[in-house]
């Protein structure tokens, strides 16, 4: 729910765990305390990073968050409510921030964002399988709409002179109001990249299959291990190639402990309070201010939205690639983009 976390409150608490213990109350001043010692100690050590991400870890799942990443947002939120005093405050929380869906024009993005590499490694057809709940909902938001929203928020809060003392949330989500389910997502990657596929080094087009998904990290191991094995037998016997597939191997690994609690993640995220605020606007301000998750067309804008900007605009397509696919009429070549974008 759209409610900001106060001290001592937790994922176990808010699940209501029956093995649930006091000791498992939150104390976010031990937490930072625990995080500068283990810090200090490990100085000289070579492996202080890994070790210092193990126990971020460790303290995330101990209250029940996925990982750390959320975990000291959450302890950021804490502080903020011990700290506002008479200040009112507004947290905006948006779920996976992807590519634009109109704003500054369609597809614009910078860098990977968090499902980027996994789309850029299939496309290329080094990733056919992944880790996931086919029934599964990835809460993903426009970061345009994300933009929008703040500055509703901020036209809101800010115009009054007198206001409670109160934390305001707003969940800039869509797994409520608008869900992409896993296996859709996932065929639309297929309908993108089969029309319009990347080229090889000499040219020819990259043909993926239907992602395969996998509820186990596992089941997903033993998967790209057998594939990994089978491209080492037929490509070459060469201790390079070798080298290079068990190191495909860990890096597939470390992707899905880290994607594995979202793939399979089954809650969703009330935003109440974010329609509510679209709600007050006028028609004009909906238009030029719009974040409305309701009316995004999840076929559209994966296909011919998010997955051609990133193509464009990180991973810059090259030149020749590009002139190949003009030469040889192949799908995806410069007016591909035009007609899309």
């Amino acid at each position: 729910m759209e409610k900001p976390f106060c001290m001592g409150d937790t994922i176990a608490r808010e699940l209501n765990f029956s093995n649930f213990k006091t000791e498992t109350k939150l104390d976010v001043g031990k937490e930072i305390e625990l995080a500068v010692k283990s810090k200090k100690a490990l100085e000289n050590d070579e492996d202080a990073l890994k070790k210092m991400k193990e126990l971020g870890l460790e303290r995330a799942r101990k209250h029940r968050w996925q990982d750390t990443y959320i975990f000291t947002k959450a302890m950021g939120e804490m502080l903020i409510d011990t700290m506002k005093e008479n200040i009112p405050i507004v947290i905006i929380r948006p779920g996976i921030i992807e590519s634009t869906y109109k704003e500054p024009f369609p597809g614009w993005i910078e860098g990977n964002r968090m499902l980027d590499l996994i789309i850029s490694y299939y496309g290329k057809g080094q990733l056919n399988g992944f880790v996931g709940d086919p029934s599964g909902i990835i809460d993903l938001v426009p970061v345009d709409m994300v933009v929008n929203a703040m500055l509703a928020a901020i036209a809101k809060h800010g115009q009054a002179i007198i206001q409670k003392p109160e934390i305001k949330v707003y969940q800039i989500a869509s797994s409520v109001t608008n869900p992409l389910v896993i296996k859709y997502f996932t065929s639309l990657l297929h309908e993108h990249f089969d029309s319009s596929p990347f080229l090889d080094s000499k040219g020819s087009p990259i043909r993926v299959p239907l992602v395969k998904l996998f509820t186990s990290r596992e089941d997903f191991s033993a998967h790209f291990l057998e594939g990994a094995m089978q491209r080492s037998i037929i490509g070459s016997s060469t201790g390079e190639l070798l080298v290079q597939n068990q190191y495909e191997i860990l890096r597939r690994k470390e992707f899905a402990n880290i994607y594995h609690p979202y793939g399979i993640y089954a809650g969703r995220f009330d935003s109440s309070n974010t329609l509510g605020l679209m709600q007050i606007m006028n028609e004009e301000e909906k238009k030029k201010f719009g974040f409305d998750m309701g009316s995004i067309d999840w076929k559209h804008y994966i296909t011919n939205v998010h997955v051609p900007g990133l193509r464009r605009h990180v991973m810059k397509e090259r030149r020749r690639e590009k002139r190949v696919r003009a030469e040889n009429k192949i799908p995806g070549g410069p007016k591909f983009y035009k007609s899309k974008l």
